[in-house]
């Protein structure tokens, strides 16, 4: 996640008062009906909580104080293995065992908190909050204020309602939960998101003073607005209309509808950079996708990893892209698999991909390369001009310039035990249906018969054949089936 100019720090984080994160990320998540935590389920290809700790390296966080419970170790160990972190940031644990309420799950953080900082308070499921939109609340805080992220919502059932002491812009009393609300309470349509900023000091003395005498029986940390109230602390709100920022995740279609929600935000942003979307509803990124200008992406296209599409490139529909660089004015036609993995993978310029053709990690391809349909391209190095169009395998491969590898031809490359290289130098013509076991090197401008089994080096501009010797047998009668007996 990157600060974009929709989120400036004019004072720089020097001047603020450090901001500690409280993420709430216990519970268990029935309704999902999973054995993976909650907040452990995958939205963009990544983990919710995921989502959750870039927002707090986003805001340049001191630490996140991760509050779990439910599968504390699966949680724990998700977040320290978080690879694809943006920024480092500090991260510390603390379990709420068992779970009773809010409040209960934010004292478990007490200890990990410094007098001096702003506690911001995130839900572990609530993965799309803007980063600009906490740093508002968080100057509305002020390091002396009770800063309440809030959204005026047509049904606010099952929601916190906002008490003003009179019209929508007069003083913020209480939060109400929804079971212990008056009818005319539940008729307030402006709800408490889950997400505050609150001065460390005041946020401790308040944790203390919690109860659990409501319907629920459980420890409600938004009943410190009443408490704020009473000390004379103003109670402030930020106000926003945009409902999927405070969404969280409690069902399989709550989370479908937030990735969708997610994809669409990443076409649009896309789109006004340039990029030409068939169908933004779709199209889905996995990772971080970067595009030059002119880039055109059919429909149902994947992108997962860090992909780098470079000017005028055209995607075809139905292709799933990872960890790859395409070079401009490369054409990747419908149904082509690319993923790079650790290794990665790179398209060079004008090349041509697929349809139907898959290139693995290590795959490197230079300027104008032709892979076909059904051709696939493991850890090998194709140089300019060179051309697999139909049937093929090139694994651990260095093939030179203009190279034509034939139909149905294959590098015998693993031995049952180790993996070996195979050379195949400038202008080879590589005929149908051959295999070169490796390790070997096919010298420059030479060419191989069809259907040649080659196990030694070819020497260069020589024509190359290793196949059994044509036999043709007259007046052959195949085998005929044995007639049954009547």
């Amino acid at each position: 996640m990157q600060l974009t100019s929709e989120f400036q720090d004019p004072d720089g984080a020097q001047n603020r008062a450090p901001i500690d994160v409280v993420i709430m990320a216990a519970g268990k998540g029935t309704r999902m009906k999973s054995r993976l935590p909650k907040v452990l389920q995958p939205l963009a290809g990544r983990p919710l909580l995921h989502h959750v700790l870039d927002t707090a390296r986003a805001l340049q966080a001191r630490q996140a104080v991760v509050i779990t419970g439910h599968g504390a170790i699966e949680v724990e160990a998700a977040c320290v293995i978080n690879t694809r972190a943006t920024a480092p940031l500090t991260i510390n644990f603390a379990r709420q065992e068992p779970q009773l309420g809010t409040g209960h799950a934010v004292q478990q953080a007490v200890p990990a908190l410094a007098d001096d900082g702003v506690v911001l308070v995130l839900s572990g499921d609530v993965p799309l909050t803007r980063p600009a939109t906490l740093f508002h609340l968080i100057q509305a805080c002020a390091g002396e204020n009770l800063a309440l992220l809030t959204l005026d919502m047509p049904d606010p059932t099952g929601y916190g309602r906002i008490v003003r002491s009179g019209d929508a812009d007069s003083d913020l009393l209480a939060i109400v939960e929804h079971k212990d609300a008056s009818p005319e309470q539940r008729a307030i349509t402006e709800i408490y998101s889950g997400i505050m900023a609150v001065p460390a000091t005041w946020l401790k003395r308040w944790l203390a003073r919690l109860d659990n005498r409501n319907a629920q029986g459980e420890y409600y940390l938004t009943d410190i607005v009443r408490f704020a109230v009473a000390d004379g602390v103003p109670v402030v709100a930020h106000r926003i209309s945009d409902a999927v920022q405070v969404a969280g995740v409690n069902s399989p279609l709550q989370l479908a509808q937030l990735e969708r929600a997610y994809q669409l935000q990443q076409a649009q942003s896309l789109m006004e950079d340039g990029v030409r979307l068939a169908d933004p509803a779709r199209f889905d990124v996995r990772g971080d996708l970067l595009c030059a200008q002119d880039v055109s992406i059919d429909v149902n296209c994947v992108f997962a990893g860090q992909v780098n599409l470079g000017e005028g490139v055209s995607i075809g529909a139905n292709c799933f892209i990872a960890n790859a660089v395409i070079e401009a004015g490369a054409v990747i036609h419908p149904y082509t698999h690319i993923d790079g993995e650790n290794l990665g993978v790179t398209v060079g310029v004008r090349a041509l991909i697929g349809p139907f053709a898959r290139l693995r990690p290590g795959a490197q391809l230079g300027a104008e390369v032709h892979i076909g349909n059904f051709v696939e391209v493991k850890n090998s190095t194709m140089a300019k001009g060179s051309k697999a169009n139909h049937l093929a395998y090139l694994g651990d491969a260095s093939v030179g310039e203009r190279v034509n590898f034939g139909a149905g031809s294959i590098t015998a490359n693993y031995d049952g035990a180790n993996k070996h290289r195979t050379v195949i130098e400038d202008d080879v013509h590589v005929g149908s249906n051959c295999v070169l076991v490796a390790p070997i090197t096919l010298g420059a401008g030479g060419t191989v018969g069809g259907g040649s089994t080659v196990t030694k080096d070819a020497p260069a501009g020589a024509l190359t054949v290793a196949r059994g010797k044509q036999v043709s047998i007259a007046n052959w009668s195949r085998p005929q089936k044995a007639t049954k007996a009547q």
